[in-house]
């Protein structure tokens, strides 16, 4: 092999390397946009943001682990000070109070969701729009719903019943969110079948 063509294939990975860090800082400042549009009061101790729409996207376009490094980003940059958290907010203070559930919650909602997209069929993936919302609908009946439900019963001194009735406001977007979710996530499927990591052959 030639001196020209060693290079080229050692540059591979870095090239790589390089694309997966652009793509999660993109959808880690995508979550942050989303996060810092104007919420909707429900009346209780959490606003309906477009964070969870932002958050299951990443796992649903970019795959099970760089959809959580996107989101464990996007809460890192916010936890050293960055004003990218619902209203504006920043640092360790969002951790402490009643929507901490709902962030905890996030990297995992973007892993699970990545890990089912990408079992799915490929050749079904660009039109597979009602399977990519089950993704992120179980997503977030898995680790959404239920940690944000323990976070405002521990940080907003409710009941686990209250906190499950404060909840449920969330569920009628959060099928919307879903829905618009699956949508975009096809779309972008469909433009970059590639996207997705390989999967690994037995």
């Amino acid at each position: 092999m030639s001196a020209p063509e060693t290079a080229a294939v050692g540059a591979a990975p870095k090239r790589n390397v390089a694309t997966d860090i652009a793509l999660i800082a993109t959808f880690a400042a995508l979550i942050a946009v989303c996060a810092l549009l104007p919420a909707i009061s429900v009346g209780g101790a959490v606003p309906i943001t477009l964070q969870t729409f932002a958050v299951i996207l990443a796992g649903a376009v970019l795959g099970a682990r760089r959809g959580f490094l996107a989101v464990l980003l996007y809460l890192a940059v916010g936890a050293a000070g960055l004003p990218v958290f619902s209203g504006g907010s920043a640092g360790l203070a969002p951790f402490a109070g009643p929507s901490v559930g709902y962030l905890v919650a996030f990297p995992l909602a973007a892993l699970l969701a990545g890990f089912i997209v990408e079992r799915l069929p490929r050749r079904k993936i660009a039109t597979s729009i009602p399977l990519i919302f089950v993704a992120g609908i179980v997503s977030s009946f898995v680790f959404v719903h239920p940690l944000g439900i323990l976070g405002m019963a521990w940080r907003a001194d409710l009941t686990l019943g209250q906190a499950f009735v404060a909840d449920l406001a969330f569920w009628p977007g959060d099928v919307v969110k879903n829905i618009l979710m699956a949508l975009v996530a096809t779309a972008v499927h469909r433009a970059f079948p590639s996207l997705l990591p390989a999967r690994r052959r037995a």
